[in-house]
């Protein structure tokens, strides 16, 4: 909204220039971002108070998880809020890819808001079943894909880091892979969601590593220099990728442990979800899964433990997801969240090294 409103002025005002650049809009979104998050934060979780939004906890859980009941729940919310409302004062509107990342990230939040409704007035941990969420999911996610494909400014390809040349050609068959790349990922950032901030932590640190790696694929002459896929108009993810990161850091003032607020269902699919559109987008499906470890450990850890009891009857972990795990064996929650944390951060280094290793 404000590159359409003042940009067409820097012809009188030259110091309007400013918003031509992708990066000055990108550090307007995150400020904004963060502050609108923080700003709001305390009115949202007032509200969320007296409309009794509050969590209920598994009752196979850790113990010291009981003190945590009727905290509110649904603060991803104001996440979502955080995100929107910047990257539609700060991004360039007539850009395809930012309504694709956009309309993506809130419908995944409304099948989040659902569950989380259902949780909350049936006062229980269940929610949507399995079943109602995963075919919501799967439709969105398959007419994202289309979306994607039918633009045709993204290759339907899939990129192998590491190597200059490497790639399959996957044709039509992109759409269903996308597809499954944004379920998995909103699903297993939800899975992560157990404890306080363990969620935000990583969304930050693979949000803003998508964030330059958007950049890159938007910008021609980066692109050509790293060897990798230049995609017109990515460019604009960067800000929304930015959006992304200051709502979960603003999030997190709130989020931290013990928290005020969890983000719920409505945060942490949206959440992925909309880390998913963007690694399909600029071709990075594969660095998403190492820069995003920490989902994925999150998620094979609750396959293996169902695989392995339905099989032979034992659990690999003492609980999944496997951050339970460690709960389980005396690790304090703090140490597991920051442990995590660690780690992502990590995964994020290494995951743009990849840019100069090919």
């Amino acid at each position: 909204m404000l590159f359409h409103l003042l940009y067409p002025l820097h012809v009188e005002y030259s110091f309007l220039n400013v918003f031509k650049y992708i990066s000055f809009r990108t550090f307007g979104a995150t400020i904004t971002s963060v502050m609108l998050a923080m700003l709001i934060g305390p009115a949202f979780i007032r509200f969320l108070q007296r409309k009794q939004m509050g969590q209920s906890i598994r009752a196979d859980g850790p113990q010291s998880h009981l003190v945590k009941k009727g905290t509110p729940t649904m603060g991803g919310g104001l996440i979502l809020i955080a995100i929107v409302i910047p990257t539609l004062l700060w991004a360039d509107l007539s850009n395809k890819n930012i309504w694709i990342a956009l309309i993506t990230t809130l419908l995944f939040g409304v099948i989040g808001y659902i569950d989380d409704y259902r949780k909350i007035v049936k006062k229980n941990s269940k929610g949507l079943s399995g079943r109602q969420k995963l075919i919501s999911q799967t439709l969105i996610a398959l007419v994202a894909a289309y979306i994607i494909f039918a633009l045709r400014d993204t290759p339907p390809v899939l990129k192998f880091p590491f190597f200059k040349d490497w790639s399959l050609y996957l044709g039509y068959f992109f759409v269903p892979f996308a597809a499954f790349v944004i379920v998995g990922s909103s699903n297993a950032v939800n899975l992560t969601d157990g404890l306080d901030g363990l969620a935000v932590g990583p969304t930050i640190t693979t949000s803003i590593t998508f964030l330059l790696l958007a950049y890159c694929a938007g910008h021609l002459k980066i692109a050509e220099y790293l060897q990798i896929p230049h995609i017109p108009g990515a460019g604009e993810l960067a800000i929304f990728c930015g959006a992304v990161a200051a709502a979960c850091l603003g999030f997190l003032w709130f989020n931290t442990y013990p928290a005020q607020v969890f983000m719920g269902d409505v945060g942490s699919l949206a959440l992925g979800a909309a880390l998913a559109v963007v690694a399909v987008i600029t071709k990075n499906e594969i660095l998403l899964a190492i820069c995003g470890g920490i989902f994925v450990m999150e998620a094979l850890s609750v396959m293996a433990q169902v695989t392995s009891f339905k099989m032979t009857g034992k659990r690999v972990f003492k609980m999944a997801p496997i951050h339970h795990h460690f709960e389980l064996k005396g690790w304090a929650e703090p140490k597991v969240i920051v442990r995590f944390w660690i780690i992502s951060i990590l995964l994020a280094i290494f995951t743009l090294s990849t840019l100069k290793l090919r």
